[in-house]
């Protein structure tokens, strides 16, 4: 199943140049543009991943497809599926096992199903396809029908992979060696960090940091008024007073003590303008440690007040009104995450288990896909009413949402997750904790943020340097602007290269 996503991006580069901190950047990507673009006259580039919504690779296209357009290269962008029914739970393992977890195990019935559903999907989408055109392959679910189109057409394809563990273990060796037959088939291999580049593909591969978009729904500026509108808008607050704008379509949904999802505003506010709010925003995934944050802030609600005389009249205030926003996109609606319904069943049994008055310090909301726009305005609003945004991950690819929290100037707590590492420098930009999955060290963190409110001011405005510098889209750009224009390295040719064993 092939479908081909339509795009309707009405900002352009002379929207991010109006801006005066933007302006630079924007004119260093349009100069270099000037020098690579005369070298893909005449090919369409090719970006194929597996869902058109929920996740940061089908965030960042959008703007990726529209800005290139501008740029001059002609780019399309390609959702695979399947309605064999059993590939995106062996997707979701192979995903799992890529970051250390899971059973190491995958059988001869599964390697046939993922070749057969690449095969199918190849056939389909082959017809497209010029012999001059370049095909990118997000990630590994639809990396089997790229190395089938490279093998029989002997075009151009480059695998970028958003996933990876720094370390090696058997689970990794055996999701690195069941994806080696179909990965050796690309030119070139594009990875978030180099620890992530599997040794058959050394040599071959290239770094490019993933990137947020400043103007994009999720990450642009909110005025006062158009934030307080966007939670009235979708049932995060009550409109005390008149707004300009329309419900939403679908209003965020919050755990009821019955079990159930009703309206966020039932029974109350979650009181996000004004209270002290720590935040996590994630797909429903284990790797994401939910429950850890969980329990690490039930931990410093329960157990964080100092003996009177030792906290100050402003931190305890803080410490009882603090609350713990976890939020995800309704599991229902991303195709390629099976397991999310599973892991938000989990946390709501964990929620329920809560004694009463505590389940009224831990909002667990699941935030509607049905519009893009207004999710990620959502997400936005959440992330600007937060006092501390965490990334608690076990493990972590990359991980957007730590640099969309610093972006808004919002200090950050996250993991030792490489992919955290990578953006975070703890004590500089954030708070880094070394074990993810321990509630005391995760309640110490948070209480120490809390209590430390210019600190908290510092590392958010250094984090909001760091992305400038860093982890913006035209800079992603022009590193991918690099890659396309490049020519083949024949020792990276799938008919050249030597095989190496890992």
């Amino acid at each position: 199943m092939i479908e081909l996503v339509d795009i309707e991006q009405n900002r352009t580069l002379d929207d991010y140049s109006s801006i005066a901190h933007l302006a630079g950047t924007v004119q260093d990507l349009r100069t270099e543009a000037k020098h690579l673009v005369p070298a893909l006259k005449g090919r369409t580039v090719w970006m194929v991943n597996s869902t058109a919504k929920g996740g940061g690779v089908a965030e960042m296209l959008p703007m990726m497809v529209s800005l290139l357009r501008e740029l001059g290269v002609k780019t399309e962008w390609v959702v695979m599926g399947t309605e064999r029914q059993e590939f995106f739970p062996l997707t979701k393992k192979l995903h799992n096992l890529i970051h250390g977890h899971g059973e190491p195990g995958l059988s001869n019935e599964e390697r046939e199903l993922y070749e057969t559903v690449s095969r199918e999907n190849a056939a389909l989408f082959r017809g497209r396809l010029k012999p001059d055109d370049i095909l990118v392959i997000h990630d590994p679910q639809p990396l089997g029908m790229g190395a089938a189109i490279s093998a029989e057409t002997g075009m151009r394809a480059i695998w970028r992979c958003h996933i990876g563990l720094d370390t090696h273990t058997p689970a990794t060796r055996a999701a690195w060696s069941f994806l080696r037959p179909h990965a050796v088939q690309f030119n070139h291999a594009i990875f978030s960090t180099a620890e992530y580049i599997p040794d058959y593909l050394a040599g071959c591969a290239s770094i490019i940091h993933p990137a947020l978009d400043p103007l994009s729904h999720k990450n642009r500026e909110l005025p006062v008024h158009k934030l307080v509108g966007i939670l009235c808008n979708s049932h995060l607050a009550i409109d005390h007073h008149p707004v300009a704008t329309p419900f939403f379509n679908k209003p965020a949904l919050r755990l009821q003590p019955d079990g159930t999802f009703q309206p966020a505003v039932i029974p109350d506010e979650a009181g996000l303008m004004y209270r002290p709010i720590v935040t996590q925003i994630s797909r429903w995934d284990h790797l994401k440690g939910f429950r850890p944050l969980l329990d690490g802030f039930v931990k410093m609600k329960r157990d964080g007040a100092a003996p009177a005389g030792e906290m100050s009249e402003r931190n305890r205030r803080r410490l009882d009104i603090v609350r713990l926003v976890l939020a995800g996109p309704d599991p229902a609606s991303i195709q390629d995450d099976p397991e999310g319904k599973g892991v938000l069943q989990d946390l709501v049994d964990a929620w329920r288990a809560l004694d009463p008055e505590m389940q009224k310090h831990v909002i667990l909301l699941t935030l509607p896909m049905d519009s893009r726009k207004e999710n990620a305005l959502m997400v936005n609003a959440l992330q600007r009413c937060s006092t501390i945004v965490v990334q608690n991950s076990l493990r972590e690819g990359f991980g957007l949402t730590a640099s969309e929290a610093m972006w808004k100037r919002t200090a950050i707590l996250g993991s030792q997750a490489c992919g955290l590492r990578v953006q975070i420098r703890d004590e500089i930009d954030g708070r880094l904790i070394r074990d993810s999955q321990d509630p005391g060290e995760i309640a110490t963190a948070l209480q120490a943020m809390l209590d430390h409110p210019k600190k908290r001011d510092y590392w958010a405005r250094s984090g909001q340097r760091r992305v400038h510098d860093e982890f913006l889209i035209f800079t992603q750009l022009r590193n991918w602007l690099r890659v396309l224009s490049s020519k083949r390295d024949p020792k990276c040719d799938p008919r050249n290269r030597k095989r190496k064993k890992k």
